[in-house]
């Protein structure tokens, strides 16, 4: 059988490349995959070249490797793209999103996906991904994208708005990584667990949250999840991140009866009712880590100075398999042997309680033929209702990127929970007005009309 061509736009985001590359070079079908490399920082473009190049003796791979920092060319005969990158980076573009609200009072956790940060990401990054695709469409039409790139639900959206006959699918861990904390929480193996879950990026829910038994039936958790709470015994301490003790979405769950896929630093901003002005209360009682995306940021690049120098005088580089999705997706359509992954797709009905338009998350069935998503039908109508209130703000958000339209900037800022809790209309107008300045020509030319 024929190798694949795997391109990885975004490649100097080296250490989730690795884990991505690490993952397919590990499948036997796709030991001897072409993989090409494109990032527009040569010096980081470098070291994922080192680091593949290791990866692959590591492995006993046969896999070739390429590097380009022109997009076109990576993307030639590619069956596969995976996209991984960030505009503007860090720095200037992510302390902007931070700094510049909190001027106004406005203070957010990651802001990478709602909220006013999440808007201005989007308008950054689709533009971007637009231009991917219209490469695709000449140089690969028929390959796959695997598009990890935040806000997801937005970008995905967008995507299929402009492309509709491109092969989408958006790829995120919150779905697998949070049923490894509820197993890791209630003590039980993750490989027994049985589950269902839907929604929206980053505000699915566990519809089915199951343990198998050794008779062979099905026990519902969602009683033990939430005795544990009751009784203080869970959540236990994060092993991710210390700063962040994840009480929010448990605390959510007696409320709305489910338990929401995305951890609780990100739900906090995604609604009205934990991060309030004078409200330093709920900020301790919730343990809301505030400001928690430039921190990690920050000890992300510090943690990758040193894990470089280790790379450069390693011999080999063992890497443990992940638990990311692009792998299963390009082993299940390179053989035809079937996977079931959770991605991120236009609705079209799958789920029937939201518009056919937005982008959804959903289990799909992934084989020869592609992406297939399941249909789920109606959710709970608190669930249906909460998913609208961000939904309005994507919506809005992916109306001015097609349109080119400023007014549904503010329209989204208005819309978006948090912000409207904390803000009046004439500060939301003023500190779209500020970001839109600060952020220059990281923005499209309409936006900054």
């Amino acid at each position: 059988m024929a190798s694949p061509k795997i391109a990885f736009i975004g490649a100097g985001s080296t250490v989730f490349m690795k884990n991505i590359i690490g993952d397919i070079l590990h499948r036997p079908a796709l030991k001897g995959a072409r993989i090409a490399l494109m990032d527009i920082d040569p010096h980081r473009l470098a070291d994922s070249e080192m680091v593949v190049g290791k990866l692959i003796k590591s492995l006993d791979a046969r896999a070739e490797i390429t590097t380009h920092t022109d997009q076109r060319a990576a993307l030639a005969g590619a069956d596969f793209i995976v996209v991984a990158f960030q505009v503007g980076g860090y720095e200037p573009s992510t302390v902007i999103d931070f700094e510049v609200p909190k001027r106004f009072g406005l203070r957010q956790t990651i802001a990478d996906t709602l909220g006013v940060g999440g808007i201005m990401r989007g308008l950054r990054t689709v533009p971007h991904l637009w231009k991917i695709c219209a490469d695709m469409q000449d140089l690969c039409p028929d390959a796959i994208l695997l598009q990890y790139v935040n806000p997801m639900a937005i970008n995905t959206w967008a995507i299929t708005e402009k492309f509709p006959a491109i092969r989408l699918v958006g790829l995120c861990h919150s779905v697998q990584g949070t049923a490894f904390e509820l197993a890791r929480d209630l003590d039980i193996p993750y490989a027994s667990l049985r589950y269902k879950a839907a929604g929206i990026n980053h505000m699915a829910f566990y519809l089915h949250f199951e343990q198998r038994q050794p008779d062979g039936s099905h026990k519902n958790l969602y009683p033990d999840l939430l005795a544990g709470y009751r009784a203080g015994n869970i959540p236990k301490p994060s092993h991710w991140n210390p700063r962040c003790p994840n009480k929010v979405r448990y605390d959510m769950m007696t409320r709305l009866g489910y338990f929401v896929t995305e951890s609780s630093e990100h739900f906090a901003e995604y609604v009205p009712w934990f991060i309030k002005s004078g409200r330093e209360d709920l900020i301790e009682k919730y343990g809301i880590p505030l400001d928690e995306y430039p921190k990690r940021c920050v000890e992300q690049i510090e943690r990758w100075t040193e894990q470089a120098e280790h790379y450069r005088k390693a011999e080999t580089i063992e890497v443990e398999e992940s638990h990311e999705y692009a792998s299963s997706i390009v082993n299940a359509v390179w053989t035809g042997e079937p996977a079931v992954i959770y991605g991120n797709v236009r609705n079209n009905g799958a789920i029937t309680s939201l518009p056919d338009a937005c982008a959804v998350e959903v289990p799909c069935l992934v084989d020869a033929n592609g992406i297939q998503p399941t249909h789920i039908g109606e959710l709970p109508p608190q669930l249906t209702a909460l998913m609208r209130t961000n939904i309005n703000v994507q919506e809005l958000t992916v109306h001015a990127l097609i349109t080119e339209n400023r007014e549904h900037i503010y329209h989204a800022a208005m819309m978006d929970p948090h912000t409207a809790t904390e803000l009046d209309l004439d500060q939301i107008w003023s500190l779209v007005d500020d970001l839109i300045a600060a952020h220059g020509d990281m923005l499209p030319n309409w936006v900054r009309a």
